[in-house]
């Protein structure tokens, strides 16, 4: 029994959320692994580590370049200031020039909170999963140079502290933190790291009286944590080129100079090594979670006990410079860059504490002071570290592999790990230094590239059975399509005894080379679909062979090959460009210009026939290809668009108020009376308060944004008024039940008004205007698709309307015509539609596409959970337009309601295959980052159209589409296809009432 509608798509949303979950047992896997041995710098009788005490300050969100740069003072006292660029952060530069060493650190993806700080203090790159971890409270569960320490204290955010706090020896740290609701976007933040400088002052007054604690505080090996958060929340409300996060940097400067002299005044010993770094950049559109290098480098300076003195370059550019930091005035001053792990063991040894477990940082000796044995012999510790990591995790993939396969130059052949550490053991105890710590070096990058060879052990293996899967997945949608709304139900699937057996000895061998390596539960399910949709295919092998006649069974003459050819070409070429659109926005702008000369495809005589509609379309083309070649809207607040594009949201809802009757009669039967209308108060008044609440969300946008812009919060009147009218604007499509309209026009635009408030409130450009544009184009598209089909139908003596032999008497009837090769085409513009609505006005396949200070007029007080929501809801907007639009063109096409749908889904998964194979887990960690986001992004728009069916079905129920009087030609098509054809319908985009009859219609 053929496959229904609702069982398609069941097994489409629980297939690709399945395969999207591989992505993390390919790529996200946790590199954490217990049972390791910790290791320490035997130091000799008597000797002290570098330091007594080490102080962490982490400005979270500061870039590389701002933090060394020179700018004019951002906030003069008054006009006459001398506006000289000078360096924010004198204090820290001071201590590149004269008494530390510095450097970029470098950070990996995601370049958010958590990671960072997981990265700096454990030495641990988290894997890309955990991003989502960092926004509630979840301890980190592996070790860190703060549960190294003899104690720890902290302070700073909630959303950090507590997780190195909770998943720490009892005891062992301190947390001290604000309040959530301190983290206020609507306000300057930097009360956010006076809090922390304050707090840290107040600790060592208390010491001054408290005995116990003045003991604590003297004990070696512990750490203070500062965490600033202030740079992060004024560059994402501000930018990190304001003068708002410049005048950030000062304040931290300051307060980083006073905690240092105020330690200093306390021991009096010169005892304290002090590291300054961040956990992330910022981007120029003041957000940061991709690879961008504006995102990924960060600044690492460090001074004080067991830290090496800068190496000065007078006359010549020291080595470590290039481009980016020719202008920070620093050429003479080496810099040294590490990587962003490098710093736990950094910290770890100049405090004198083991190594993180599951560290992999390298320990950077150019920042080290001591001699070059001592650092050879700490080199040396770190090599240990991370052998003994690789050794624990080679056990446990031995126990889980049929036949294991070593990494070679760490294997049976090569020489032994513990032989290589005790040559260099000797090359220590020899006097050479030099050589050991070179050998050591290469015995590391061993260590960490083996670590990577068991983490990606498995990855050929499932990468060719994903690949597997979706290309089974994607034959198997297509041979459902064609069972379903090609050939109707009319065949059965046809199984063997042989096919059977064949493709469950398949199912049964793979599962047992599962259960004999205990492989995780997912794998099962991995290898399952493709199995399911292979044997699918082979079962409906008669749909595919009738299927075919049935679709290209017209297709005989070398001019229709050709032009089959050609088309199918260009359609593969159109869904790969959309590949390149994820990188390249004007991508979109070429495809719209290209879509916008559509109607001049289907002759002179449909453009004489439908000359406003076709300039409508071509106009509305040009119209959107503009917007991908604007910048992101997400850079700068435009308080003048949001409220033009409200402006143009508003006079569509005028205009339709106005012209109503007469745009509805042109949909109309002409011969209806006037009369006999049913009078429409109620709906016209529940229009006019759409119409109202879109005014009121222009009113409290601008308030808001204004009071937001002169750092006076957000007032409490336009916090509420703002829900007030996002809530109620989202409801009003349940008051249109009291007098129901069932014309579509009229329901689009009450969807159209629905989202209109929305789209004012959480918009900081010109988005609104996109939402109009886009909508007009949906308009046109949906009226172009439904004159072309009927335009292009033809009544040959022996065809059906898809110009297939007409299908003999054993068809089932049916509601709806069967699919035709043009409908491949409505497919395609769905699609690219679709991905216009991604990415018209920015690109969301980068995980730092957002800003928040739209939805900091609703929630001006940091909630990842909200403002998330906020943003979801505003990117989803098109997707519920665009839903409803192909809603009304499957019935205006006489097409079963899932049919497009599912050709889409089949479609998609084109992309997806195309991202799964380009995916990079090397070079860049802007490319890594890319290529997965990519992948993740095109593999859930499957199942995005998927929901998208539903949403259309709630959105266009119970809407009646007027049945004209076909010709007699028209009436032999129909007849020959048992389905209803719709006629053609006028739909009001900027056009007048045509004055001559249209095609389909009598006269």
């Amino acid at each position: 029994m053929a496959l229904n509608r609702v069982g398609f798509l069941a097994i489409a949303m629980v297939f690709h959320l399945v395969y999207i979950y591989s992505i993390f047992d390919i790529y996200f896997v946790s590199p954490i692994v217990s049972g390791m041995q910790l290791f320490e710098l035997n130091r000799p009788e008597g000797a002290k580590a570098p330091a007594d005490r080490l102080v962490l300050f982490v400005g979270d969100g500061l870039r590389a370049d701002k933090a060394f740069q020179s700018f004019p003072d951002p906030t003069p006292e008054s006009e006459d200031t001398d506006l000289t660029p000078r360096p924010l952060a004198p204090f820290l530069r001071s201590r590149v020039l004269e008494h530390g060493t510095f450097g970029v650190s470098h950070t990996r993806v995601p370049t958010e909170s958590r990671p960072g700080h997981v990265a700096l203090i454990a030495g641990l790159y988290e894997d890309v999963s955990a991003v989502a971890t960092g926004w509630k409270l979840n301890p980190v569960n592996f070790d860190s140079v703060f549960n190294r320490s003899r104690h720890t204290w902290s302070w700073g955010s909630p959303d950090i502290l507590p997780m190195f706090e909770k998943g720490a020896s009892p005891g062992r740290i301190d947390a001290y933190c604000y309040d959530a609701e301190f983290e206020d976007f609507s306000q300057d933040a930097v009360h956010l790291d006076h809090w922390v400088f304050d707090h840290v002052k107040d600790l060592f007054a208390e010491a001054e009286r408290n005995k116990t604690l003045n003991a604590a505080l003297k004990q070696d090996k512990i750490v203070f944590f500062l965490h600033l958060l202030g740079l992060d929340t004024t560059g994402h409300s501000y930018r990190p080129y304001s003068k708002e996060y410049l005048n950030n940097i000062k304040v931290v400067d300051q307060g980083v100079k006073e905690i240092t002299e105020l330690i200093k005044k306390f021991y009096g010993d010169d005892r304290t090594a002090f590291v300054f770094t961040a956990d992330h950049g910022m981007s120029d559109f003041g957000s940061h979670g991709d690879g961008h290098p504006d995102n990924t480098r960060t600044p690492l300076i460090t001074w004080g006990s067991g830290v090496a003195k800068p190496v000065v370059h007078q006359g010549s550019v020291a080595p470590g410079h290039d481009d980016y930091s020719s202008d920070w005035n620093l050429d003479h001053i080496k810099r040294h860059d590490v990587h962003q792990a490098d710093v736990a063991a950094l910290m770890a040894y100049l405090v004198g504490v083991e190594f993180p477990a599951n560290s992999v940082g390298e320990l950077p000796l150019s920042y080290l002071s001591g001699t070059i044995r001592e650092k050879a012999e700490a080199y040396l510790v770190n090599a240990q570290e991370i052998l003994e990591m690789y050794r624990i995790k080679e056990v446990s993939k031995k126990t889980t592999q049929l036949r294991y396969k070593a990494y070679k130059p760490l294997g049976a052949n090569a020489k032994a790990p513990e032989d290589r550490l005790q040559t260099i053991q000797g090359l220590i105890e020899a006097g050479n230094y030099e050589e050991a710590i070179e050998e050591t070096a290469v015995l590391i990058k061993l260590g960490l590239e083996g670590l990577r060879y068991l983490q990606t052990y498995d990855w050929l293996f499932l990468r060719a059975l994903i690949t597997v899967g979706y290309i089974g997945w994607i034959g198997f949608a297509l041979t459902t399509v064609i069972d379903l709304h090609v050939l109707q139900g009319t065949t059965q699937p046809s199984r063997s005894l042989a096919g059977v057996v064949l493709f469950s000895s398949v199912l049964v061998t793979l599962y047992a080379s599962f259960i004999s390596s205990h492989s995780p539960l997912t794998y099962y399910a991995y290898a399952f679909f493709p199995v399911f949709f292979w044997e699918e295919v082979y079962a409906r092998r008669e749909s595919l062979v009738k299927g075919r006649q049935a679709l290209f069974g017209h297709v005989q003459s070398g001019g229709k090959v050709l032009n089959l050819i050609i088309n199918a070409v260009s359609y593969l070429g159109i869904i790969e460009s959309l590949a390149l659109g994820y990188i390249h926005r004007e991508i979109l702008t070429v495809l719209f210009c290209v879509g916008s000369i559509y109607p001049a495809v289907l002759g002179i005589s449909f453009l004489q026939e439908h000359a406003v509609l076709s300039a409508t379309w071509f106009v509305s083309c040009l119209v959107m290809s503009t917007f991908t070649l604007l910048p992101p809207a997400m850079k700068t607040e435009n308080v003048t668009l949001i409220l033009l594009g409200g402006l143009v949201m508003v006079g569509v809802g005028i205009a339709y108020l106005v012209f109503e009757e007469k745009i509805l009669a042109d949909f109309s039967d002409a011969s209806t009376p006037k009369s006999s209308r049913r009078e429409n108060h109620i709906s016209r008044a529940l229009i006019g308060i759409q119409i109202g609440l879109t005014l009121l969300a222009m009113f409290v946008t601008r308030s808001s944004a204004l009071s937001l812009q002169a750092k006076q919060g957000l007032p409490r009147g336009n916090f509420v008024v703002g829900w007030f009218t996002l809530v109620i604007s989202l409801l009003m499509p349940l008051a249109h039940r009291l007098q129901p309209n069932h014309h579509y026009l009229h329901r689009l635009l009450v969807i159209f008004l629905t989202f209109a408030p929305t789209f004012v409130i959480l918009t900081i450009s010109y988005e609104g205007l996109f939402y109009c544009a886009y909508c007009i184009t949906l308009l046109s598209w949906v009226r172009l698709e439904h004159y072309s089909q009927i335009f292009a139908t033809s009544p040959p003596e022996h065809t059906g309307s898809n110009g297939a032999t007409k299908p003999t008497s054993s068809v089932v009837p049916s509601d709806f015509r069967p699919l035709k090769l043009s409908d491949a085409r409505v497919a395609l513009f769905f699609f690219v539609l679709l991905q216009s609505a991604f990415f018209s006005t920015g690109n969301v396949a980068s995980v730092s596409g957002f800003s928040l200070e739209s939805v900091s007029r609703l929630q001006p007080v940091f909630d990842p959970i909200s403002q998330g929501a906020l943003l979801i809801l505003k990117i989803m907007i098109p997707f519920a337009l665009i839903s409803a639009n192909l809603g009304i063109l499957n019935k205006r096409l006489g097409v079963a309601p899932s049919a497009l749908f599912m050709v889409a889904m089949a479609l998609s998964d084109v992309l997806t295959l195309y991202f799964f194979w380009v995916v990079k887990d090397e070079g860049s960690w802007l490319e890594i980052g890319s290529t997965i986001s990519h992948f993740v992004i095109a593999s859930l728009l499957c199942v995005f159209v998927a929901a998208l069916e539903g949403v259309s079905a709630i959105f266009i129920s119970g809407i009646k589409v007027d049945k004209g009087k076909p010709t007699p030609d028209q009436k032999r098509v129909i007849n020959g296809n048992g389905a209803a054809m719709d006629t053609v319908v006028e739909l009001v985009v900027g056009e007048a009432k045509e004055k001559e009859p249209v095609a389909g219609e009598q006269t």
